[in-house]
């Protein structure tokens, strides 16, 4: 039964409070909600779910057993602390991997939930701001306090529910707050951040590289993994360590559905890249076109040099080739030029990358209505407005 229709039926529970009514229908919706997200918690019988925004905003499975993928193996599995529990779904799959795990997390609701859920875990609930967890802990015994793994997902909500995407504006500010990070990470522990999928990677990892070590001029270097499911990026995260030279500032784009076409690479790389621009006029070949991972890292020109393609144009993020290359990780079109009077049909997907009309102004320049298998792809080449007709071959 869905949602909607069990909250029409309020008389048929009489024998439950208000309170227990809402907390009821709470329960019902979160599985309902968060059944494909989360199918582990789904499948526990005495599960207890937040409030729809938090069953919203939380990390789902699949992204969050690849946070505890990419630190596996890397930290001593002794201590990991978790300064933004939140629902506590990264919680649950980074503890396993550590003898303890402390959940800190400022909403008391959100600790009450924790506490249930973890109740058979080595978790210990902290019911404080990150802030205060961190004063507190340091100054009553900094000693014992040195953990494997910090991991931080910062709040991208102002105080008047809008949403902010740049550090400063997150809370916890994590730009502030890693010299105290620092020092309660052990000597090979790592930290670990989630930030906003609309972050400025460049201006993000600038931010936090400007900090240095309190030991040392040091300055912090990021390791970084843009994830993506389904070509929607989801996560952007980076890692550090408390060592100078363990990351070399990687990049990993990465889409979950097709983790084996993950493309690693350094910015060192791609501005060292030279992608060869296409000559001439394109009359049939094959369009190629990044998934969104790729894209939001910034591999521009590197992914043609990689898969010897040649790219439409500067600015335009499309690339082509005569013969097919296979395991390309994005979207391969069999494209061939629109001339003027060449049949369309009446259907079309209508794509536009660099190109002077909107898609809505140019499905209507060509009358046409969404749908079918047929795709119209406006861009530039050479700098020159042109469209293909195009079929997808992956």
């Amino acid at each position: 039964m869905k949602i909607n229709d069990l909250a029409l039926q309020r008389s048929k529970y009489k024998h439950l409070s208000d309170d227990e009514w809402r907390w009821f229908l709470q329960q019902v919706e979160g599985r309902e909600r968060t059944a494909d997200k989360l199918p582990l918690f789904a499948s526990i019988e005495d599960w207890w779910y937040p409030v729809r925004l938090s069953c919203e905003q939380c990390s789902s499975e699949l992204t969050a057993r690849y946070k505890a993928q990419i630190v596996n193996g890397k930290c001593p599995n002794d201590k990991c602390l978790d300064l933004t529990g939140g629902y506590g779904v990264d919680t649950y799959f980074l503890s396993e991997l550590f003898d303890h795990t402390d959940y800190v997390e400022q909403n008391a609701e959100l600790c009450r939930i924790a506490t249930h859920n973890f109740a058979d875990k080595p978790i210990a609930i902290h019911n404080c701001t990150a802030e205060e967890f961190l004063t507190n802990h340091q100054s009553t015994n900094p000693s014992i306090h040195q953990y494997s793994l910090i991991f931080l997902d910062p709040a991208r909500r102002d105080s008047h529910g809008g949403k902010v995407f740049r550090l400063e504006d997150c809370t916890p500010n994590v730009v502030e707050l890693l010299p105290a990070l620092l020092s309660h990470l052990s000597p090979d522990g790592h930290i670990l951040l989630k930030l906003s999928p609309m972050l400025d990677l460049t201006q993000a990892v600038k931010e936090l590289s400007s900090i240095h070590r309190t030991s040392s001029l040091c300055p912090f270097s990021w390791d970084i993994h843009v994830v993506a499911v389904k070509n929607e990026v989801k996560e952007v995260l980076l890692c550090t360590t408390g060592q100078c030279t363990k990351y070399e500032g990687k990049i990993t784009s990465i889409d979950l559905a097709e983790p084996e076409k993950a493309f690693t690479f350094t910015k060192e790389e791609e501005c060292g890249s030279s992608s060869i621009l296409l000559k001439g006029e394109m009359e049939g070949a094959y369009l190629y076109e990044p998934n969104a991972a790729i894209l939001k890292a910034g591999a521009y020109k590197l992914i043609a040099e990689r898969f010897n393609l040649h790219k439409l144009d500067i600015n335009t993020h499309l690339y082509v080739s005569g013969t097919l290359v296979e395991n390309f990780p994005g979207r391969i079109f069999e494209a061939q030029l629109y001339k003027g009077g060449m049949e369309v049909g009446s259907q079309a997907n209508v794509l536009v990358r660099n190109y002077p009309l909107t898609a809505e102004q140019l499905k209507k320049k060509l009358r046409l209505k969404d749908g079918g298998s047929t795709y119209v792809i406006g861009c530039r080449v050479n700098s020159k407005p042109t469209i293909f007709i195009a079929k997808r071959v992956n």
